[in-house]
């Protein structure tokens, strides 16, 4: 008895990618004209049929997900995390989580074995640029959906927040009482959040008739140590800044630590704004002003569209808003050290400002 001709075989003589063979046999559209001539005639003169049986497993459902974050430690995506894992409940799944960890290789490795495991569907924060790991993932067409940041050039659904209107906030709020030298904690400009969000600042630094300053500016990683090492940069300077806005979360619970060490009273000394509104922040003495966006909206939103892409659908991308909420540690003006009342909000056209 013959061997059973491979796809392996079917791609060889056709002189493509095992990938393109098998999305032309699967009847993709996403292939040339002539990729599909080649490959359907190499079908013929090898006389080649798919296996039934192989077709109906790789069409099995585990009824899991698998979601990647890129540091649980982070307060935003531990959130996140909960947020659809709630979700999927609700729709008869599992979730599988895993932590990247801030790193490339440790994303790529929880990828390897979600898809080994047969998740149904990934939903990704990525590390970086992209990897092999994350192109394969595409390549495979296994459903996938980015959340929080996306990669250039990739076509997936994705849920992301636009920080334009709540940095832009920030900033008036900051300038409005007389804060010239605005410090800015950014993250890794490897990722699509840290380029966004460090955009959006520069924009309105120079919208707000301000002098940009390279030296106010540290790049972190969106860990806390670098939130701490942004905090004795930035304050190590000949001419301090008189205000903070952090780029993230976990900076900013670095940045509270080591002004706390350093005996800065935020809200008298120092004005600070964090993006990401995380439920303790509100409970700090003083509270912290945050740039706010909806963690439950993002994580039920990238649920709904990766079990849309589960069920052969293209949904659009999702663009959530941001915004400014004033509390105490934004009340000083920029006379630093000395009791200072709250200023008052500019006004504008952008997105209402909130106050608590």
């Amino acid at each position: 008895m013959m061997n059973a001709i491979t796809i392996r075989e079917v791609a060889a003589l056709a002189g493509v990618s095992v990938a393109t063979a098998s999305r032309v046999l699967s009847g993709n559209p996403a292939t040339s004209p002539a990729s599909r001539a080649r490959v359907a005639s190499a079908a013929a003169e090898l006389d080649f049929r798919p296996n039934a049986q192989a077709r109906a497993l790789r069409g099995a459902r585990t009824n899991a997900l698998g979601l990647l974050v890129s540091d649980v430690r982070n307060p935003f995506f531990a959130d996140l995390a909960h947020t659809v894992e709630q979700a999927a409940i609700l729709h008869g799944y599992v979730t599988l989580l895993g932590n990247a960890n801030e790193r490339a290789d440790q994303q790529d490795r929880y990828l390897d074995t979600l898809i080994s495991r047969r998740v149904d569907g990934i939903i990704l924060a990525p590390v970086g640029a992209g990897s092999d790991s994350i192109r394969s993932l595409i390549a495979r067409e296994i459903p996938t959906v980015f959340v929080d940041r996306t990669i250039a050039g990739m076509d997936v659904p994705s849920v992301t927040t636009d920080g334009t209107a709540g940095i832009r906030q920030a900033v008036e709020h900051l300038a409005a009482a007389g804060h010239t030298r605005i410090g800015y904690i950014s993250g890794p400009q490897a990722s699509s959040t840290g380029r966004d969000r460090f955009a959006a600042f520069t924009r309105s630094v120079v919208e707000n008739g301000l002098s940009p300053d390279p030296a106010l500016v540290y790049f972190g990683d969106y860990q806390a140590a670098s939130g701490s090492a942004g905090v004795h940069a930035l304050l190590g300077l000949r001419k301090p800044p008189t205000a903070l806005l952090v780029a993230d979360s976990l900076m900013a619970v670095g940045a509270i630590a080591s002004l706390h060490d350093r005996g800065v009273r935020l809200g008298v000394d120092l004005a600070m704004v964090a993006f990401d509104d995380i439920e303790w922040f509100a409970l700090l003495n003083p509270a912290l002003s945050v740039i706010s966006h909806s963690v439950a909206d993002m994580g039920r939103t990238a649920v709904d569209l990766l079990l849309q892409v589960i069920d052969g659908g293209t949904p659009a991308s999702v663009v959530l808003p941001s915004e400014l909420i004033v509390r105490a540690s934004s009340a000083t003006t920029a006379t630093a050290g000395t009791p200072a009342t709250p200023p008052t909000a500019p006004t504008a056209s952008h997105n209402s400002v909130r106050t608590h």
